[in-house]
């Protein structure tokens, strides 16, 4: 298992110094100047080119990178000129609301993608399977934004069961933290659902048939065992794997959805300093969950070794 592990960690450090360079570049493409954002609207010339010089903007694009990435790795991405906060107080205090909301909507989905990809695959021929893989597609299909709006108008306009919008932080009042992140939990829950409802589906059509399963069926076993014992645990393999990139994408930022619900995490954190051009915050963001997302795609290869007995038979 240690040969795996370092063979993948030799994969994730080229890819982090790749994706770095591709964030600083991207944004150097984003129309307009920077320096100039910075300088207002009522700025001059001689302001301009007085930021430009402080923050290296006049300097080859080269040494701007090799200037932001060795500042990244000691742990300075900058600061909002807007808010005059460093970026990554910005991103400690945002990370925490979307991996809150990223949690959630894992649990959201899992508990309505398994059951509903095992019903789809048991029952492939009968109206409950047809049901449930009716709901897989609609899952993928509905757009958030509308979903949103949807939830909204009902439990809060109409029911007046749950509020609209805004956030509350667990350690102020933790019924109002999780009644704030219902909707926009089950908007994104039942997204990913669907995609997990798809997998579980594929992997338990293909366990169902094979060798093994029609042995223990001829042997006597319930139809119950044979599915929750022998079929589920082998199917669940690609599953696992599945929910980590999923969770990674989850914790990217919901743009969407967090803008719908107003809730101050990573998506609205992105927007607003796309809208107000500040640089360095988008780069710190973006960097970070590009970061995030390799990581967990790291956990799910190590996952995918651990419970997998034939990868780990050909790397012995």
């Amino acid at each position: 298992m240690g040969g795996f592990i370092l063979r993948r960690l030799g994969s994730v450090v080229p890819t982090l110094i790749f994706v770095s360079l591709i964030v600083f570049a991207l944004q150097k493409l984003i129309p307009g100047d920077p320096a100039v954002a910075m300088a207002g609207d009522e700025s001059n010339d001689a302001v301009v080119e007085q930021l430009r010089a402080k923050y290296g903007f006049d300097q080859p694009l080269y040494v701007q990178y090799f200037r932001w990435i060795g500042n990244v790795l000691v742990g300075d991405f900058g600061s909002s000129y807007r808010n005059k906060v460093e970026v990554v107080d910005l991103i400690l205090t945002k990370l925490p609301v979307t991996a809150e909301l990223a949690v959630l909507s894992m649990i959201v989905a899992l508990a309505i993608g398994i059951p509903t990809g095992i019903i789809a695959a048991t029952h492939k021929d009968r109206f409950t399977g047809t049901l449930a893989n009716i709901f897989a597609l609609t899952g993928i299909s509905i757009p958030h934004f509308w979903l949103g709006i949807m939830l909204i108008l009902l439990f809060s306009v109409q029911l007046g069961l749950l509020p609209s919008a805004g956030y509350v932080p667990p350690w102020e009042d933790l019924k109002q933290n999780l009644l704030s992140l219902i909707m926009p939990s089950i908007v994104l829950g039942t997204g990913v659902a669907g995609v997990i409802t798809r997998h579980t589906r594929g992997a338990m059509l293909q366990v169902l048939s094979s060798d093994y399963v029609r042995t223990a069926r001829a042997k006597g076993v319930t139809e119950r065992i044979v599915v929750s014992k022998h079929a589920l645990r082998n199917a669940l393999i690609p599953v696992i794997t599945l929910s980590t990139i999923e969770f990674g994408q989850l914790l990217s930022g919901a743009i969407l959805t967090e803008q719908i619900f107003s809730i101050p995490g990573f998506g609205k954190l992105i927007v607003d300093a796309v809208f107000y051009r500040e640089y360095a915050v988008v780069q710190g963001v973006v960097l970070v969950t590009a970061t995030i997302f390799i990581l967990l795609n790291f956990v799910a290869d190590i996952l995918y070794f651990i419970v997998n007995p034939r990868m780990r038979g050909a790397n012995d």
